[in-house]
């Protein structure tokens, strides 16, 4: 009998992506599509498309990684920040249109399963990995075990008097308001206009733009103050940044980021503090989600 595989669905607030994927983290099939919408109706649409374009005889199960917040027991969507999910039962649709085993993880959780299981965070106890994308999610290794908890860490305040948060957030000045891909596109926009965005941003600051860089760096200070604190808390062997804004902004935030978090954690974690690169890069998720998959197809056995 062959090996059952599963399908991992990435839910982005801009695309969806998914791929069969096996025990060892490796996408045989892959398929992407673009804004969700705006509609529960629309979503919903936009994700049992995305497992149809990859489905096959082989699958045993389908994990999702959703940015939102969940109940883990029956898989219910209780509130997504940047989706129009409100208390809705995802893992029951799933079950109910393709009749397999169904898990469902919060994005940055998926994420931080398949770094610390597959990627930078192998061989370690202690870890937090910040993707930073259209928004930014957080998720937590603690002790050898995934934190399970909201872990909001996007919804910290760093900046009291900062710009109010977006979606459904009604606070100000928290990580995401200041250092997503979506507060890239506005330091840009103030920068050169409507039609810029952060992916002009992190093009020109390479190319040796002053106020490109300093916007970045900016970005780089408040995610280190976050950082910072994580480490007061937390004590983590390491804070991996990744999402996609993340990975293109590479060093251009992580190294003031880097700076920021010594300054705010106190010893001896200022010291020993080590903030990289996430390794699996724009996969991270999907495969976090098939790992979600593998972890509801054993169950079920």
């Amino acid at each position: 009998m062959a090996t059952p595989l599963v399908i991992g669905v990435d839910v982005g607030g801009t695309k969806i992506r998914s791929g069969v994927v096996d025990r060892e983290g490796a996408i045989h099939t892959r398929y992407e599509a673009g804004s969700p919408g705006t509609s529960e109706e629309d979503v919903l649409r936009a994700l049992d498309g995305a497992v149809e374009e990859v489905l096959e005889e082989t699958i045993g199960a389908i994990g999702f990684g959703v940015p939102a917040n969940l109940d883990r027991r029956t898989g219910r969507v209780l509130r997504a920040t940047n989706l129009p999910f409100d208390d809705f039962d995802l893992a029951g649709h799933a079950r109910e249109r393709f009749g397999l085993p169904v898990g469902v993880e919060n994005d940055a959780n998926a994420a931080t399963l398949a770094e610390w299981k597959l990627g930078a965070g192998r061989g370690t106890s202690n870890l937090v990995l910040l993707t930073l994308g259209t928004g930014v999610g957080g998720g937590m290794i603690l002790d050898d075990r995934m934190y399970r908890g909201w872990a909001e860490i996007g919804h910290m305040v760093v900046s009291a008097n900062g710009p109010p948060c977006q979606g459904n957030c009604h606070g100000h000045g928290h990580v995401e308001a200041l250092c997503s891909g979506t507060a890239a596109d506005r330091a840009a926009q103030e920068l050169w206009g409507p039609d810029a965005d952060a992916r002009m941003l992190v093009e020109r600051a390479r190319e040796g733009d002053g106020a490109a860089r300093a916007r970045l760096a900016e970005i780089g200070r408040f995610l280190g103050a976050a950082i910072g604190s994580l480490a007061n808390l937390f004590d983590p062997e390491f804070v991996l940044i990744g999402g996609g804004f993340g990975e293109a902004a590479g060093e251009l935030v992580l190294g003031p980021a880097r700076e920021a978090a010594r300054r705010e954690a106190l010893a001896p974690a200022d010291a020993t503090i080590r903030v990289l690169p996430a390794e699996l890069g724009g996969d991270a998720g999907l495969v976090g989600a098939g790992l979600i998959g593998f972890e509801a197809l054993d169950g079920a056995r």
